[in-house]
């Protein structure tokens, strides 16, 4: 059986950070490809500083397209809005019955996950791939770590987030080093957060 890695996010824009993310995750566990989910909507995120879906899809797919085992993937944006995750899950389960599933998520995200749709749902039948974060004050641990279903790899901390690279944009700063260079190309000489 074919396992699955599903990285969630808006990816907006997909950055380095990810791909460094995404790299150590496939080579330190027995993922056979990840995939980065393009969510539309974020229950949790404010939809106006999201650019269009397509553009972002089209970004992660500059992104990966010489990581063999990395895919873009749109299943989302064909679903009901706003996305929530177990129902997506369910979706590709049903579409694909041959793979199985990990769902990869910030360590900051354990904090709100008792929020989520069906999170013990989620929890009881999925396996999940936690990376660390930086916190800000302190940090505590979460129950959801002694979970059999829930795995924390020692993966790199990057400091880097598309907000941060929003505001750069904006404010017209060099950003390529940040960027896949397909995605710095892509963005550059476009109007796109500015």
């Amino acid at each position: 059986m074919k396992k699955i890695g599903l990285f969630f996010g808006s990816f907006n824009p997909i950055h380095i950070g990810h791909l460094i993310l995404a790299n150590y995750i496939l080579e330190n566990s027995d993922m056979d490809e990840l995939w980065f989910v393009v969510s539309p909507q974020n229950p949790f995120k404010d939809k106006k500083t999201l650019l269009n879906d397509h553009n972002r899809l089209d970004m992660v797919q500059l992104a990966v397209k010489n990581y063999p085992n990395m895919r873009a993937s749109n299943v989302e944006f064909s679903l009901p809005k706003p996305s929530y995750t177990i129902d997506t899950l369910t979706y590709l389960h049903e579409k694909y019955p041959e793979y199985s599933f990990s769902l990869i998520m910030g360590e900051d995200n354990l904090d709100n996950l008792h929020k989520w749709k069906n999170s013990d749902i989620l929890i009881k039948n999925h396996h999940i791939i936690v990376y660390p974060r930086v916190f800000e004050g302190e940090k505590k641990d979460s129950e959801y770590l002694q979970h059999e279903n829930i795995s924390l790899i020692k993966a790199p901390v990057i400091e880097l987030s598309a907000t941060e690279i929003r505001n750069m944009l904006k404010d017209g700063k060099n950003v390529r080093p940040m960027l896949p260079p397909e995605v710095f190309e892509y963005l550059d000489g476009s109007s796109f957060y500015k």
